[in-house]
């Protein structure tokens, strides 16, 4: 692929928005390859972790406007949804990255702007530096954030300031950020440190892990009844894979673990 590259170590796969020479910014090629990496993770059971960063100085300035408006045919088909996901492709570029049933950490330095903040809403996790700069860019032109980045970011920071954000296109640096509760942490390495929390989830039961990411995600649109009884499934389910068994006589021996490939599942509830 040409502008997304991707390397797996360890169980824990870096992938990295790669057109440093325009700060990252997204083109209808840039969609699709995140679509198809995000596919090609989902269904690697080894895997135990995602790293999402931008290589150069930036993690995504967004949509490339000029690039994009030149292909008014691929625009109206990327804006067609698939009937079977829900999505379109501008859509589907961010969302599928919450398909995949491990956590996914965000590493933001520079800018993140526009369709580069709703990525970085797409993951579970966002590490980014104190002077980074975020803005829902798409405000300054007169349209709203399309790549699921509305639902995503009420969300994580609630109707009214989605709505303040989602209005002024105003830009705020990391730390405005981390208070908002639009980053989860703040590090002056955030790739580094990205890394070393995907390391420390790699003494967790991957089954456990997916269970967490799909009841929490699950939770925000379903009833209590319903998030209640997912609970008791995942549960019962939990407690008959192999994985629950070698983590519980590693914690008694005070052994690493070693788990086998994550199990296989229904599709997700979102």
């Amino acid at each position: 692929m040409r502008y997304v590259s991707l390397s797996v170590e360890n169980g824990i796969a870096q992938v990295r928005l790669n057109r440093p020479d325009k700060l990252n910014a997204l083109t209808l090629d840039t969609l699709d390859e995140l679509i198809r990496t995000a596919r090609l993770l989902r269904k690697d059971r080894t895997l135990r972790a995602v790293v999402v960063a931008g290589e150069g100085d930036s993690f995504s300035s967004g949509l490339d406007i000029a690039s994009t408006l030149r292909k008014p045919a691929a625009i109206v088909r990327a804006f067609l949804p698939n009937p079977f996901l829900g999505t379109n492709r501008f859509q589907e570029a961010c969302w599928a990255w919450r398909r995949i049933p491990v956590p996914v950490i965000a590493a933001v330095h520079g800018h993140c702007y526009g369709g580069g903040i709703q990525i970085a809403l797409a993951a579970d996790f966002r590490f980014c530096t104190p002077d980074s700069q975020w803005s829902v860019l798409e405000g300054k032109w007169g349209i709203i954030p399309d790549m699921s980045g509305i639902r995503t970011l009420t969300e994580v920071v609630g109707p009214d300031v989605a709505k303040r954000l989602t209005m002024t296109a105003e830009r705020f640096d990391g730390t405005e950020a981390r208070r908002l509760g639009l980053a989860t942490e703040l590090a002056d390495e955030p790739i580094k440190a990205a890394t070393a929390f995907a390391e420390s989830l790699l003494s967790r039961s991957p089954d456990a892990l997916a269970a967490a990411k799909r009841l929490v995600d699950g939770a925000l649109t379903g009833s209590a009844r319903r998030t209640l009884g997912r609970e008791r499934r995942e549960q019962i389910r939990l407690l008959a894979l192999p994985n629950t068994g070698i983590l519980r006589r590693a914690v008694v021996k005070k052994t690493d673990p070693e788990f086998r490939p994550r199990a296989r599942r229904m599709r997700p509830w979102h």
